[in-house]
């Protein structure tokens, strides 16, 4: 007969062997698939950077594609497992010699420490945490991250004031698909994964977007270093709210393979 103690079953090897498996067994902290993000705000705002930047962030064989870049700041207002939070994800085109493209992320900046490990445990996302905001400050929509007392990323964009339609946001380029680069080691220093993986968001609902004109402002730390993506143009901002899903993901370049 199974242990239980406290409306919990007492952890087996088999359980521990199980994809989606998190410590303290006893109150996991990382969540495992599917899990839902319910009425979340967003602010997308993309901006023209030096293309040599781009190249030198990219980690081979990952590619560059174009000369844009875009930050999403999320007001996470109701997320299973995590809570309420804010995220900031910066992106640019990509894709991989052997095939396979989408947006990769060089930074991402959360104020949930589960958010913060399920993205660097699971997806391999380089997440941080910091204090992203989203805010309506009378007709303006503010947004950005503070990290270190810095507030290293501030975009504005007007308060709804022209209706658009979600795809118009994939004319820059399509951020559907998110790369990262996976780096975990074993306990005696060896490389355990080293991945580019790649995932999609499933279910999305979006409620209503909103399209206008953007300021970019970067400010240089050496923590949160989205300055090395100079704004050489800012393009445009998109207001969105939404819901979506964070599903299984995949491995599209595995460095160690063969060895």
């Amino acid at each position: 007969m199974t242990e239980r103690r406290w409306g919990i079953d007492k952890v087996t090897q088999d359980d521990i062997r199980k994809g989606g498996f998190s410590t303290p067994w006893d109150a996991p902290f990382v969540p495992p698939f599917p899990f839902t993000f319910r009425n979340a705000q967003i602010l997308t705002v993309f901006w023209r950077t030096d293309p040599a930047a781009l190249a030198f962030l990219a980690p081979p064989p990952v590619v560059p594609v174009g000369d844009l870049v875009c930050i999403h700041i999320y007001k996470m207002n109701d997320t299973s497992w995590i809570g309420p939070y804010h995220e900031a994800n910066v992106m640019f085109g990509a894709r991989l010699p052997s095939g396979g493209s989408g947006a990769y992320s060089p930074y991402l900046f959360l104020s949930s420490d589960g958010g913060v490990a399920h993205g660097r445990e699971v997806h391999g996302q380089p997440k941080k945490l910091a204090d992203p905001f989203l805010d309506f400050r009378g007709d303006l929509i503010v947004a950005g991250v503070e990290r270190n007392g810095i507030d290293v990323v501030t975009v504005t964009t007007p308060y709804k004031q022209r209706l658009a339609d979600p795809a118009e946001m994939r004319a820059h380029f399509d951020f559907s698909t998110n790369l990262n680069l996976k780096a975990i080691d074993h306990i005696d220093g060896r490389p355990a994964i080293r991945q580019i993986t790649s995932r999609k968001l499933t279910d999305v609902v979006v409620h209503e977007c909103w399209r206008g004109p953007a300021t970019v402002e970067l400010r240089p730390n050496a923590q949160a270093p989205v300055f090395r993506l100079p704004v050489l143009e800012p393009l445009e901002a998109f207001y969105w709210r939404a819901d979506f899903t964070l599903v299984p993901g995949e491995i599209l370049h595995d460095y160690l393979e063969g060895q």
